[in-house]
């Protein structure tokens, strides 16, 4: 869906994590993400890295942190918006243009990741189910997301 607005993580410790898409801030990004999303990118993918107080990362199909999707890179989309609890943002390597399909979900604020990681969403509700993941490097028995989807707030 082209322009929708939400995206919804049916995860697996137990409900859904419906984040609100900031495309006034990452226009590049949230087209990925909504476009992987409905084509069935993040189902099933695991969050393979889950620190408690910092954040938790998911998006990569093979579950290790090293991999992505088979689409191009994208460039740097960086702005002022703050990295607090709820904050979606995307996982990159050292170059700053290098964001694929991963992602995390801060736990709580992250300032010193400010104008440095593409910030692309919030999370509205379900949080909780974002706090309930297995906790590790990778996590012993990763928490997954077990159905992505983009829509239209209230769809």
């Amino acid at each position: 869906m082209a322009n929708a607005d939400r995206l919804t993580f049916n995860l697996s410790t137990g409900g859904d994590v419906v984040i609100k898409l900031r495309p006034d801030l990452a226009p590049g990004h949230v087209a990925r993400i909504t476009d992987l999303a409905n084509g069935g990118f993040y189902d099933g993918v695991a969050f393979h890295r889950v620190i408690p107080g910092f954040m938790a990362q998911g998006g990569d199909p093979t579950g290790t942190g090293t991999s992505g999707s088979d689409k191009p890179n994208l460039k740097a989309e960086f702005s002022d918006e703050p990295h607090v609890r709820g904050t979606c943002s995307m996982a990159r390597t050292s170059n700053p243009d290098s964001a694929n399909s991963q992602f995390f979900i801060c736990f709580g604020d992250a300032g010193f990741l400010d104008n440095q990681y593409t910030v692309w969403g919030e999370v509205e509700s379900g949080m909780e189910y974002v706090d309930a993941l297995p906790v590790g490097e990778p996590p012993r028995e990763p928490g997954k997301i077990l159905k992505a989807t983009a829509h239209k707030a209230g769809e």
